[in-house]
């Protein structure tokens, strides 16, 4: 019995080692700050990486370690603070691309974080998924589709590595920036619109109206004729805004935009979605106790 138990043990860890192996062929470091390298992934063959955003502390003289030992200058294609997202371009072809998944792990299930913040081969820590969640909102206010939370340790220099599963597949991009003290990732899911829009635009474009409100709940006959408890009341109109040049007024109390209810602030922030920047949209407004219909062009965040 003993020596079955060392031989299922020695096999598991072989098949560890060669998942460490196969997927640490696409993870590089990345040097984009005075104090320690971080980590990245190849996200295509043409050299495009992707790696945490607050591991880089400089726009310029940024270089990526590749697996074989190569450096090599890297240049800022875009990055995205509010979803701790960077992207990169360096003068390569061929390289190995992450194996990619959209999956989701149950809780529970074995994963790898791996990572490469210092010359050589890859480093890695194990644990198990411990939450699976979203859509969430970071502490900047911008939507991410979901997270997975694990219970593995991310030492310094992991943020912007993957994290495996126990197929091999990476399941995501590890940040420890997010929130502090959880080991979180952004799945691949949530990560590919976030690095197209990167690679398109420099960046997430997300609407703005120019308006602060608060949630306040509606007289009973206003409730039963729109069929929902609440509404955005506009507690401020910023100058110059689009909520402003689109007749927005001060005390005007927002219940829907572009035909979907605006009950909390999350509901607000999902219908400012980055491809309606530039559009005229309707917005129904309750103004001195009526409901009337404004046009309402969306801007982009600053």
């Amino acid at each position: 019995m003993a020596e079955e138990r060392v031989s299922v043990l020695r096999q598991l860890s072989d098949e560890l080692a060669a998942l460490v192996a196969q997927a640490g062929s696409s993870v590089v470091r990345v040097e984009g700050r005075p104090r320690g390298g971080a980590s990245g992934l190849i996200w295509s063959a043409e050299g495009i990486i992707v790696t945490a955003d607050h591991v880089l502390e400089r726009d310029e003289d940024i270089t990526v370690g590749l697996p074989d030992g190569q450096e090599v200058k890297a240049a800022l294609v875009g990055r995205d603070p509010a979803t701790d997202i960077a992207l990169l371009r360096i003068p390569a072809t061929g390289l190995p691309p992450a194996p990619l998944t959209e999956s989701r792990p149950p809780v529970g299930h074995l994963v790898l974080a791996l990572a490469r913040p210092v010359p050589g081969g890859p480093m890695a820590t194990i644990g198990v998924v411990s939450a699976i969640g979203g859509p969430w909102r970071s502490r900047r206010g911008s939507a991410i589709e979901g997270l997975i939370q694990t219970d593995v340790t991310m030492y310094p220099g992991f943020s912007g590595g993957p994290l495996v599963g126990a197929d091999g597949l990476v399941l995501g991009l590890n940040t420890s920036a997010l929130v502090r003290g959880l080991s979180l990732t952004i799945p691949t899911a949530a990560l590919r619109p976030l690095v197209d829009a990167l690679l398109t635009h420099g960046r997430v474009r997300r609407g703005f109206l120019g308006v602060s409100v608060q949630v306040v709940s509606l007289p009973p006959a206003l409730r039963d004729r729109l069929g929902q408890p609440t509404g955005l009341l506009v507690a401020g109109v910023e100058p110059g805004g689009p909520a402003e040049q689109s007749g927005v007024l001060l005390g005007d109390v927002l219940v829907a935009l572009t035909g979907q209810p605006l009950r909390t602030l999350d509901d607000l922030q999902a219908a400012l979605s980055g491809e309606r920047v530039g559009q005229t949209v309707p917005a129904l407004v309750v103004r001195a106790g009526q409901v009337i219909e404004v046009a309402v062009r969306i801007g982009e965040r600053p």
